[in-house]
């Protein structure tokens, strides 16, 4: 796709699109509250607090020692400071993508909707994302141990960051990956004891394995409660059928299968070009298979989904197509559109998740037909 004049460099300008960036996420936060924290004062983790949020911490209680920072400022700088330091982990991290910059500045300009989104809820998306795309960078990079620390750290604040294992495939020190997920699963699950007792924290993790529990059944559920809740291929499915009785695993086994069946070609595993596409299959498919998705988890699967853009040879075809994907699956849910599709076909059958699922299935159909090695050299800039 030839883009020229003041159009071009507006659009592959990375000022512009780190202003649009932070501009956007500002624009969030000021609409939104802070939360309190509870570890320092042994109050439960996971139970609700209706004086003071309408939702319930779904965070490892190793997120609580990273948020205690935060709960010393006043509530309003704390929000600010929160939200951009989320927007600023998630820009550096796509900065560092083995990517041409013109890729890197393309990719924070498509995804500055999404972080707004994620920043408006002041949730850890943005946080979880960073960590997976830097645990992919690091053992790119063979330094094991920074990879594992991101890795971990994203699965102990949301257990998403778990998906960082699919890289270990990619790591030349196989052995050093393991040793380090061992060390940073210690240091990390013990590492709230600096701000609370082990009673308290054995019992947080026990309170915590039952909320997600009770979170992933009440997601299954069709009442108008949960509505924004399960925006993923299970929600999708359950709500246009309204099939309340029926199990995900019927769709997760299946998925399960198809995603690891994209490993059997070892001789690539090398590969930059394979290395991204099993990277966009990572983050499209951890969100649209997890039942606890919401329009703002969004924020790690829309890279994937950019990036697998980037990475095809151009025709009309593949832009369309990537333009009405692109526009559906970011601007749907929000104020771009009127009112009722969103709020009588977009949201009530989760139809976020359409076509993120779309492209999954065509990158397995790429990978499995050895389309991905005629995908567009990283190394080169877009003209």
């Amino acid at each position: 796709m030839k883009i020229s004049g003041r159009l071009s460099q507006l659009i592959y300008s990375r000022m512009f699109a780190v202003s649009l960036w932070f501009g956007l996420s500002i624009i969030a936060v000021v609409q939104s509250i802070i939360t309190h924290i509870h570890t320092l004062h042994s109050g439960n983790l996971y139970i609700p607090y209706p004086r003071e949020t309408t939702d319930v911490n779904l965070y490892g209680p190793f997120f609580s020692l990273i948020i205690a920072a935060f709960s010393w400022l006043p509530d309003n700088m704390g929000v600010i400071f929160w939200v951009m330091l989320n927007s600023l982990f998630l820009l550096f991290a796509i900065l560092k993508l083995p990517l041409p910059d013109k890729w890197k500045t393309l990719l924070v300009l498509l995804n500055a909707h999404e972080s707004m989104v994620n920043s408006a809820s002041l949730q850890t998306n943005g946080l979880v994302a960073s960590c997976i795309l830097l645990g992919f960078i690091y053992t790119k990079k063979t330094k094991e141990s920074h990879a594992l620390f991101f890795i971990m750290a994203a699965f102990f604040i949301k257990i998403y960051g778990i998906v960082g294992f699919a890289f270990f495939f990619f790591s030349r020190k196989k052995i050093w990956f393991i040793v380090w997920s061992a060390v940073w699963t210690i240091l990390f699950f013990f590492a709230p004891l600096v701000i609370t007792d082990w009673n308290f924290l054995v019992q947080s993790y026990f309170d915590w394995y039952r909320c997600l529990q009770v979170k992933w059944a009440k997601n299954g559920l069709l009442t108008r409660e949960v509505r924004l809740q399960n925006v993923s291929v299970m929600g999708m499915f359950r709500r246009i059928f309204y099939l309340p009785a029926f199990n995900d695993l019927w769709i997760l086994i299946p998925a399960f299968f198809l995603y690891a069946s994209q490993y059997v070609y070892y001789r690539y595993w090398q590969d930059t070009r394979f290395q991204l596409y099993i990277l966009c299959s990572v983050l499209i498919a951890t969100v649209i298979f997890s039942n606890s998705s919401e329009s703002a988890t969004y924020i790690i699967a829309m890279p994937g989904l950019c990036t697998w853009y980037l990475l095809q040879p151009k025709s009309r075809a593949v832009t369309t197509y990537f333009i009405i994907a692109f526009i559906i699956t970011s601007f749907g849910s929000s104020d771009l559109f009127s009112p009722w599709p969103r709020t009588h076909i977009f949201n009530p059958y989760s139809l976020k998740a359409f076509f993120p699922l779309i492209t999954w299935l065509i990158i397995l159909f790429q990978i499995h037909s050895k389309q991905f090695l005629k995908a567009k050299d990283p190394r080169e800039a877009i003209p």
